[in-house]
């Protein structure tokens, strides 16, 4: 495998809540109104230190749209997923970008956030 080269950030970071792994700077964050079926989600125009799964086509409440689930590089736990690209042209803006799942990092300061398991229940994973 090789040795694990990973790229440290400065600022106000997320990372992963499993092993510390820094993923994302707040300056980058371009929305924070976005759902996945466990909670809050967070639009990044870029993140680090993950690597990429399959692409997938999934529906979505804005529509269908081809994605990759994205993994830690430090744990290989699951945080998010990039958008590959939008079947609808509305969320054309999406292509290239990042979700990371709130449940999945700790925030800036160490804030965790804590699963709301009753909005779960029902929902297919999502986005505003």
């Amino acid at each position: 495998m090789g040795r694990l080269f990973l790229i440290s950030l400065e600022g106000l970071i997320y990372s992963c809540r499993h092993c510390d792994t820094h993923l994302g700077i707040a300056d980058d964050i371009l929305s924070k109104s976005f759902h996945s079926r466990h909670g809050k989600a967070y639009l990044f125009d870029k993140v680090v230190n993950v690597t990429t799964g399959d692409k997938e086509d999934r529906p979505m409440l804005t529509g269908m749209h081809t994605v990759v689930d994205i993994f830690c590089v430090g744990c290989g736990s699951i945080v998010g997923w990039k958008y590959e690209s939008a079947h609808e042209k509305s969320q054309k803006y999406k292509e290239g970008k990042f979700i990371l799942e709130r449940y999945q990092v700790i925030g800036p300061g160490g804030n965790e956030y804590v699963i709301n398991h009753e909005a779960q229940l029902g929902s297919d994973t999502d986005d505003a």
